[in-house]
């Protein structure tokens, strides 16, 4: 039998990389048993093989380079048991993870499946017909940003009183309420009690069209005129619906107020 093995031969036997083993010589996890004086080769024996494959099985089991260090360290059986049952807990915790990953990919899947089968955009002006809506506008929020976006609901549960967050849930969807010359970004309450920041949208046709960020002015002063000459409706306020087109990409579909 072959007493010493070459690094690359050590290598491809425990089916890890040289670069690898290096490493763990580096951090003294698993030395070579001799190194050539002249030409710096390092050679593993038998011993050092058993090692090396100790430690790829203790990774598998998702154990750090320094917890499989302190572990062989050990001659304790029952330190070794202790030590096991720390990496079992631990492996608990991640499969928990996983599946709380899981869950929340599966429910992203379906958000966006649902925005699949929503209508195509549409930039030209068309009357809807829309329910009545109840919003809470932000109290410091004036248009949606990546910051803002990401988690929305927090921050309109944060300026709710206290003895009311409990009576409050919202859509995942946000826009943008002017009126009077201010504009404040909403959430769409699906549960409320009366508060501060409350505004109520009224059922009824609406003048709607898709925009971006770049066409959203020049979209909304266009629609307003339109329900003046055309509908000869005053809308009171303007409404700018937030339209996922990415992940972190939106636009918008503002909407103007015609009649009940």
């Amino acid at each position: 039998m072959k007493e010493f093995f070459s690094i690359s031969e050590t290598a491809k036997l425990v089916h890890m990389t040289a670069e690898a083993l290096r490493h763990y010589d580096r951090i003294h996890l698993v030395k070579p048993c001799k190194v050539d004086e002249w030409t710096g080769y390092r050679y593993y024996s038998q011993r050092e093989i058993v090692r090396l494959n100790t430690v790829r099985a203790l990774r598998c089991m998702g154990l750090s380079l320094a917890e499989i260090q302190t572990l062989l360290s050990y001659d304790d059986f029952h330190e070794i048991v202790a030590a096991l049952k720390r990496a079992e807990s631990s492996a608990d915790e991640k499969i928990a993870e996983l599946h709380d990953a899981k869950e929340k990919i599966r429910r992203a899947r379906l958000y966006y499946e649902g925005k699949l089968r929503e209508e195509t955009p549409a930039e030209e002006p068309a009357v809807k017909e829309l329910p009545r809506r109840v919003i809470l506008l932000s109290e410091s929020m004036q248009t949606p940003t990546l910051d803002n976006l990401w988690n929305y609901h927090r921050h309109f549960y944060d300026q709710l009183p206290e003895g009311l967050k409990g009576d409050f849930s919202f859509e995942d969807l946000a826009g943008i309420y002017e009126q009077g010359g201010q504009r404040r970004l909403f959430a769409v309450c699906t549960r409320y009690r009366p508060t501060a920041g409350l505004k109520t949208l009224p059922a009824g046709k609406y003048l709607c069209a898709d925009c971006t960020e770049e066409t959203r002015e020049q979209t909304a002063g266009r629609l307003l005129e339109r329900a003046r000459t055309d509908y000869g409706a005053e809308p009171g306020f303007l409404v700018q619906i937030v339209v996922l087109s990415g992940i972190l990409q939106w636009n918008y579909q503002a909407q103007v107020f015609l009649s009940e």
